[in-house]
């Protein structure tokens, strides 16, 4: 296992510490981009900054001919009330570094230190685009940098991003081939029956009624229409009706998610999910809106861009690092729209350690991880970039 530089660990610990004692919501970030970009400036980057609101990116150029690679990092929190102690706890109430991006941020400005400091250990040829990324958490932030034009207007050939992990042992890594997370996607089904006295239903149509046998109608989506060697997952998170004990109301509302890994189940689920919703209602009739909303693609490694990380890794923390467990994950991401455009990977480092109490899971008021990850997350990323750069004509 090669030596971190101690000098990084301590910059990419002051950094994560006071980005989690300030976090900032999706679209928010904004003392977080100026940090980040009085530090880039600092270094002597031309930062373009106020991409997709609050994102910036900066470019090293090796002055070699190459191709040109481009690291991502999150910036924003979530709206959840931090419940530890430590010292750098957050002081926004309701909001929290509860999944990591404090960490992947601090690690890409320590990347940038290193890029201005040591550039020929890891670039020896061609550029690298460090994307600071506003509005992971459900904001489409990915989406928006990349319609302001930024993989064009920088050429960008090859895309990469990491995650500090809890689901995964501290010094281990985790990457997949194709599909590591799912789409997200938000559905809002609202039924419109006929209100009337609870006493009386006969002269109603109830939609709890109504939106309790759709409940059940969608869960056959996935045991009757997808391949049980398929992931598919549809959750109904929420359902409201009514307001009184007597009365039978006129709506009913379910929200809920579904997650999918293919290309073919991406595309089934909404049109036969509408369909059956409206069939349902039908027969009690009922009607329904139905709002069906695209969040996060599937988020799909490329091969090759996945071995690079699989050496890159094993030069950094040796043969028996990589795993697959734990790794692959109905949960979300928006890098995927990167993965969309331009060939790449996204891999997790791990930073769970027991003995230390960083158990707890990504969105926990209680989550935190292991600050050694951090140095790790530099070093691979470090050794990503060479091995790409080398490796690509």
């Amino acid at each position: 296992m090669k030596v971190y530089p101690s000098h990084r660990k301590e910059e990419m610990v002051r950094y994560r510490r006071t980005f989690h004692q300030f976090p900032e919501l999706k679209y928010e970030e904004r003392e977080t981009a100026s940090f980040v970009k009085a530090h880039l400036e600092s270094l002597g980057f031309q930062v373009e900054s106020g991409i997709a609101e609050t994102g910036l990116v900066a470019l090293f150029d090796s002055g070699i001919p190459g191709k040109t690679i481009l690291v991502r990092a999150d910036m924003d929190a979530l709206p959840i009330h931090e419940e530890n102690n430590h010292e750098y706890k957050s002081k926004n109430p309701g909001k929290m570094h509860a999944c990591g991006h404090d960490g992947h941020t601090s690690i890409l400005m320590a990347l940038s230190s290193e890029l201005k400091s040591s550039f020929s250990e890891f670039v020896p040829k061609g550029r690298v685009l460090l994307c600071f990324q506003p509005a992971e958490e459900g904001g489409s932030g990915a989406d928006k940098m990349i319609a302001s034009g930024i993989l064009d207007r920088y050429k960008v050939d090859s895309v990469f991003a990491l995650h500090v992990w809890n689901h995964i042992d501290l010094g281990k890594v985790g990457v997949v081939n194709g599909t590591m997370m799912a789409s997200v996607d938000e559905f809002k089904i609202t039924i419109k029956g006929t209100s009337g006295h609870g006493a009386i239903p006969q002269h109603t149509v109830d939609p709890i009624v109504v939106g309790s046998h759709i409940v059940t109608a969608l869960q056959t989506l996935v045991s009757r229409n997808v391949d049980p060697l398929e992931p598919c997952v549809v959750t109904v998170g929420s359902f409201h009706s009514g307001n009184a004990f007597n009365v039978i109301p006129e709506t009913a509302t379910l929200h809920g998610t579904v997650r999918t890994y293919s290309k073919s189940v991406y595309e089934l689920i909404p049109k036969r999910m509408e369909s059956l919703v409206n069939q349902v209602a039908a027969g009690f009739g009922a009607s329904i809106d139905f709002e069906y909303n695209r969040i996060d693609k599937p988020t799909i490694n490329d091969q090759a861009m996945a071995d690079i990380v699989r050496v890159a890794a094993k030069n950094i923390l040796g043969e028996d690092c990589l795993t697959e467990e734990n790794t692959r994950t109905m949960g979300g991401e928006d890098f995927s729209a990167f993965l969309m455009e331009r060939p790449g990977c996204y891999f997790f480092i791990g930073s769970r350690n027991e003995a230390k109490g960083f158990i707890h899971s990504h969105h926990s008021s209680f989550f935190d991880f292991d600050e050694d990850a951090l140095p790790i997350g530099l070093s691979v990323m470090k050794e990503v970039i060479k091995t790409y750069l080398l490796n690509s004509i």
